[in-house]
């Protein structure tokens, strides 16, 4: 009768084994086959001996990298919570103060704990148009009037069909709708039946009533979200209408060609001061701002990156105003200098609209604090004028009743 062979005393208190299969190779062959040789058993050995030991290192490589991982997260956790004590008992209580001197802006400019961060936007966009919340409910209840009525008479499908035009659509209150599914689908919260989803139905819808010469436009969805997953609903909206009454914002959003114009001359002239070689490769190929910045201002990057770093850019464009929004654009493309360089027309265009998902809050604001926003001695306030004054000039020479 046969008997099969005894099993291999090989294995027998292997310290570590990479893989189930990689052993294999100390195994004996088949009673059927021919017997490996001295060399040919000594070569496997010293072939598993190498794959343990690279294997060994990989995992040793990847426990070191998790525990450096847990400590700066352990790290950042402490920062943030002594930077919330500091918020909450020196800062805010002596607001007016303290929001310009220069520990507070450094202390600003590494993020805002996320408790305090909804009170120092709030803070920092202001309240300049003297919304009370009294007076969200009043267009809110305008906007639900609208929506009934509106219900009653329509659908959606209606107004696809109808063949409107997209200004209808977008001064139309079911654009909201269509537009709020779309608003980070990765969160779920703003779905429909998710628990955000009427927050912002209600935020937006009452916008378009107080600004209908505004209207919704899309891109406001993104904004108002942010707004909402830190304050609470009236607040939200205090600080959206606030928010879009900003010039930049206003004019990106009423769709001013003319001034949208200047933000891209404005932009192009620190550009080229600070990324002379891409300025040139994106020259070469008649690639313009508008291409890749209109998606960046419209939702203020909330859709651009990641959720925790668009809210850190928040915290520093709710100090430093409008010039940081260009000047992280232009951190950005510091950061993927070297990849833009390599690609052409249509693959820097795809890359900057849907930009890596692993870029990191230290290498972008590492690459935007190298930007240097000063040409000539003009900062960009200085610069963004100076692009306005020459534009009434020249409109004043080419005005018809000089002519005459």
């Amino acid at each position: 009768m046969y008997k099969p062979p005894p099993p291999s005393t090989r294995r027998k208190n292997i310290e570590f084994e990479p893989l189930s299969t990689t052993a294999l190779i100390l195994e004996d062959r088949p009673a059927n086959l021919p017997a490996k040789s001295v060399e040919e058993a000594l070569r496997h050995r010293q072939e598993y001996d190498e794959m343990v030991a690279e294997a060994k290192k990989r995992e040793i490589k990847e426990a070191h990298k998790r525990k450096k991982i847990m400590r700066e997260r352990f790290k950042q956790e402490e920062n943030i919570a002594s930077a919330m004590v500091i918020w909450v008992n020196e800062i805010l209580p002596n607001w007016e103060g303290m929001r310009a001197t220069r520990r507070v802006r450094e202390l600003w400019w590494q993020g805002l704990p996320p408790s305090v961060r909804g009170k120092v936007w709030s803070l920092a966009v202001g309240n300049e148009l003297n919304i009370t919340p009294e007076l969200y409910e009043i267009f809110l209840s305008r906007a639900k009037e609208r929506w009934k009525s509106f219900s009653e008479t329509t659908s959606e499908n209606d107004i696809e069909d109808a063949g409107a035009s997209v200004a209808d659509r977008e001064a139309s209150l079911e654009l909201i709708k269509l537009d709020i599914s779309r608003t980070f689908p990765s969160l779920y919260i703003f779905q429909k039946g998710g628990p955000y989803h009427d927050l912002l139905h209600s935020v937006l819808g009452a916008y378009t009533c107080y600004r209908p010469d505004v209207g919704y436009v899309q891109g406001m969805s993104f904004i108002a979200a942010v707004l909402i997953l830190n304050l609470e609903e009236a607040d939200a909206f205090i600080a959206f209408a606030n928010l879009l009454n900003k010039p930049c914002q206003l004019a990106f959003f009423r769709v001013d060609h003319s001034m949208m114009l200047k933000y891209f001359a404005a932009f192009e002239v620190f550009f080229e001061e600070n990324l002379p070689k891409l300025f040139l490769h994106f020259k070469s190929y008649s690639l313009t701002p508008d291409i890749y910045l209109i998606d960046w201002i419209f939702t203020l990057y909330s859709k651009s990156l990641p959720l925790d770093l668009a809210c850190r850019v928040w915290d520093v464009f709710c100090r430093d105003g409008e010039e940081f929004l260009f000047r992280t654009g232009l951190g950005i493309l510091r950061l993927y200098e070297d990849i833009l360089l390599q690609m052409d027309f249509i693959h820097i265009a795809q890359f900057l609209t849907k930009l890596p998902e692993d870029i990191t809050s230290e290498k972008l604001f590492s690459c935007i604090a190298a930007i240097q926003m000063q040409n000539s001695n003009k900062k960009w306030a200085q610069v963004f004028a100076s692009l306005m004054k020459d534009n009434k000039e020249g409109d004043k020479n080419h005005s018809p009743a000089l002519k005459s």
